[in-house]
């Protein structure tokens, strides 16, 4: 059984990924507002390999453009119900 904390928490997550499914997919504005944002800096990311500490510094910078985007596609899905996260509950021997 849930706490009250974390009924509250739930809650709040929900809300918070109901509003970026509504500015990021359901407005228009902000549906392309995203694909600026994805083409800037997703699209782009990658390993680079030559640069020696530079291509490492680079890599990591590309990376965390692209978590910025992922974080925003994740929110979107669970306001529609995909819950792609690596470990969705239930699916943990732990719990």
């Amino acid at each position: 059984m849930r706490t009250p904390d974390e009924l509250a928490a739930i809650a709040e997550q929900r809300r918070v990924d109901a509003l970026f499914r509504d500015i990021f997919e359901t407005d228009k504005r902000g549906a392309e507002i995203f694909e600026i944002l994805y083409r800037r800096f997703a699209a782009k990311a990658k390993v680079h390999t030559a640069g020696g500490i530079d291509a490492v510094l680079k890599t990591y910078q590309d990376a965390a453009h692209r978590e910025v985007i992922e974080f925003i596609v994740a929110a979107c899905n669970r306001a529609n119900g995909v819950d792609d996260s690596p470990n969705p509950p239930g699916e943990n021997d732990d719990d």
